[in-house]
């Protein structure tokens, strides 16, 4: 297995194991407002889009140092993969529930395992086939994730991403 094959495995079980423990992390503390902005604070989507968010931004920022020398893009790989894992969790979870009329916490499992494999299978292959350094807008867009992150737990927008779904419609 090559070193980038081994950094995606790693990093898949990183963020996947980081992010299911994440799911707990605001209850566990207490609900402090400072653990919030980084950790679930409710059940919307937006919210649960931190889990795979804030992991696989710090195991970009972590490990992707040692792999910068031998792949030059690793960080517009990740930054790629996460924008393409943060689009699967709304994607796959309002498909499914939309087309069943409601929503299993097994398949909201699968739904996030699913978006952070599809995420590092790009992450894979934009390092793997890139030839340039990194984009200066994927690191601007990131760190603008991380603000929008903050202030959407604070300030909520009126829309159905930030709103907690019913808990009838759970089966």
């Amino acid at each position: 297995m090559n070193d980038l094959k081994k950094f995606c495995v790693i990093g898949f079980f990183v963020t996947t194991v980081l992010g299911i423990l994440s799911h707990f992390v605001y209850d566990w503390t207490g609900g402090g407002f400072l653990v919030g902005l980084f950790f679930p604070v409710n059940e919307s989507t937006w919210e649960h889009m931190k889990l795979l968010f804030f992991p696989m931004f710090l195991f970009a920022l972590v490990a992707g140092k040692r792999m910068e020398r031998q792949y030059p893009c690793i960080y517009n790989a990740m930054f790629t993969g996460i924008l393409v894992g943060l689009a699967l969790i709304p994607t796959l979870f309002y498909t499914y529930s939309g087309i069943l009329g409601f929503f299993v916490d097994w398949v909201n499992i699968a739904v996030y395992v699913i978006s952070v494999l599809v995420a590092y299978l790009v992450v894979y292959r934009v390092a793997m086939t890139c030839k340039n350094k990194d984009s200066k807008v994927l690191r601007i867009v990131m760190y603008v994730l991380v603000a929008a992150f903050m202030i959407f737990t604070v300030y909520p927008p009126e829309l159905g991403l930030f709103q907690v779904p019913p808990t009838e419609g759970k089966r």
